[in-house]
């Protein structure tokens, strides 16, 4: 599992490089790429709170929205074999395919540490 870091509404995904021995992280959910480094945790939370703080005055002064717009729609690729099964179960429960894949992806957005530890048996 990835750490995260939070600062305001952001996220950040850490990481630590043994080679270079620091911490680095990347803004997820964001219109632009935004990096950061530190050698201790809490520098690196500081860089982390400076780099958040500079791209929102970045944001304001172009008049650009600093947050990614999610629609709603994506594509997910799966075997045939687990469509037809996905397709057969959401009918059994009279859903939609659609309604059926939200549910799953709701449950597991909610219960991570179930679906976690399905992955890691």
């Amino acid at each position: 599992m990835i750490d995260n870091l939070k600062y305001k509404d952001y996220t950040a995904t850490v990481h630590y490089s043994a080679d270079d021995e620091v911490f680095f992280g990347k803004v997820v959910a964001i219109n632009d790429l935004i990096t950061f480094e530190g050698s201790s945790v809490s520098e690196l939370k500081a860089s982390f709170a400076e780099a958040i703080e500079d791209y929102l005055e970045t944001c304001q002064a172009s008049d650009k929205s600093p947050d990614k717009t999610y629609k709603g729609v994506f594509n997910v690729r799966v075997p045939s074999s687990l469509h037809k099964q996905i397709a057969l179960s959401a009918s059994q429960y009279k859903m939609t395919l659609n309604d059926f894949v939200k549910t799953a992806l709701s449950y597991a957005v909610n219960h991570k540490s179930d679906v976690v530890a399905e992955l890691t048996k």
